[in-house]
């Protein structure tokens, strides 16, 4: 006659602590091997003859162990609604539980090998910068599409409102000014190809708005309100560069609206900060964190690239040139190059800049622009391609990354 499974398993002495009683039960553990997993029989040494108690693997919390080389003192197992058990040989509940079929889990193989666990973290760490650089834009490209354009219209006049409310100060240019710029920027919309295949359904209303209280910039919100400051206007002039600089400007940033970049980047901020439930769906939770969003934070390289490459054919679908527009680029970047040269108390000509950076204007990236970087630097466009790189494409009116 053979010895059965259970005879051949070791048997360990263990205290049952059933939840009936604050009195443990001496009992005898054998863990048996099974289909998924070990299982587990309770012999009550007060109880003779009785029969065992089973448990089967789903019913068993598993220990795990912590250190190969320092193991606990006793082994608790959790036997959930029936209480808990208490074995005072370690390592022979170990060798059991192994003979048993019981394989360690990822947790407890990370617990035990450093190499391992920092093998593990290292992956982590790539992956979650990977889906950062690359998962999240993507994720806010596709989910973008699902935002209707009365939400955006909304967000974008309450966004406005609160830089109104913020640094930006009502233009003062001359409404004859004005009224030109208007002008040209009603007829370029008029030429705009509603562009991104992406979003071919996609038809805002665009609009521009004058302001001053900040540099020469432009930028666009989400819905499609773009926004030109006085002194972007006026550094043209100055510099006796034509107004297609400006209209090419201006192209540009259509080029973000109808790409829809500035609601891309907030649903972007969305899905990283608040999950996309918020990001499609709370209004006013969006509303408190758009406009430091828009303000402070550069587009992507892509994003610029994309509204780059509009601008040129744009501007070339108008017959216009865009080399007056790299001019303007190269002026204003040369500009910021002498301010940012000028000793730490010197009297800046001008003390208008907000405390955050617009999106559509962070800080040229020339090579000759390192004492720049320890001060707020203002630009015409967000040079994340290089300066010059950019300004020179623009006078050639197409780039490498453009298609044809």
């Amino acid at each position: 006659m053979s010895a059965g499974p259970e005879a051949a398993a070791p048997m360990l002495p263990a205290r049952w602590f059933d939840g009936l009683s604050s009195k443990p039960r001496p009992v005898m553990v054998v863990l048996q091997a099974g289909a998924k997993g070990p299982s587990l029989l309770l012999h009550p040494l007060n109880e003779p003859g009785a029969a065992p108690q089973v448990f089967t693997h789903a019913q068993v919390g598993w220990p795990e162990a912590w250190s190969d080389r320092r193991p606990q003192r006793r082994v608790v197992v959790d036997l959930r609604e029936r209480g808990s058990l208490e074995v005072d040989a370690v390592a022979a509940w170990y060798s059991a539980w192994a003979a048993a079929g019981a394989r360690p889990g990822v947790a407890q193989r990370m617990q035990t090998r450093w190499p391992l666990l920092l093998g593990v973290v290292a992956v982590s760490v790539v992956a979650l910068g990977l889906f950062y650089r690359y998962g999240t834009p993507w994720a806010a490209a596709q989910l973008t599409r699902w935002v209707p354009l009365g939400w955006e219209t909304r967000l974008s006049g309450d966004l406005l409102q609160r830089l109104d409310d913020g640094f930006l100060k009502p233009s003062k240019l001359p409404a004859e000014r004005r009224a030109q710029l208007n002008a040209r920027f009603a007829a370029l919309a008029q030429q705009a190809p509603h562009a991104a295949q992406r979003y071919a359904s996609y038809r805002p209303p665009l609009k521009l708005e004058f302001r001053s209280g900040m540099p020469a910039n432009a930028f666009a919100l989400p819905g499609g309100t773009v926004v030109m400051t006085d002194a972007i206007v006026q550094a043209a002039a100055d510099k006796g560069i034509s107004d297609d600089a400006l209209v090419g400007v201006l192209a540009h940033e259509i080029g973000h609206v109808v790409h829809r970049h500035g609601m891309r980047m907030v649903v972007e901020q969305g899905v990283l900060n608040m999950g996309l439930g918020l990001a499609l769906g709370d209004v006013s939770g969006m509303v408190s964190t758009g406009a430091t969003l828009l303000t402070s934070r550069a587009y992507s390289r892509s994003h610029e690239r994309e509204a780059d490459c509009y601008a040129m054919a744009l501007m070339g679908r108008a017959s216009l040139p865009t080399a007056p527009m790299g001019q303007l680029l190269l002026a204003i970047a040369h500009d910021e190059e002498d301010e940012a040269r000028k000793p730490k108390g010197a009297k800046p000509a001008e003390s208008t800049a907000p405390a955050a950076e617009p999106a559509s204007a962070p800080k040229a990236k020339d090579k000759a622009a390192t004492p720049r970087e320890s001060s707020p630097v203002w630009s015409l466009l967000a040079s994340h391609p290089d300066t010059v790189q950019r300004a020179t494409e623009l006078q050639q009116g197409h780039a490498p990354h453009c298609a044809r």
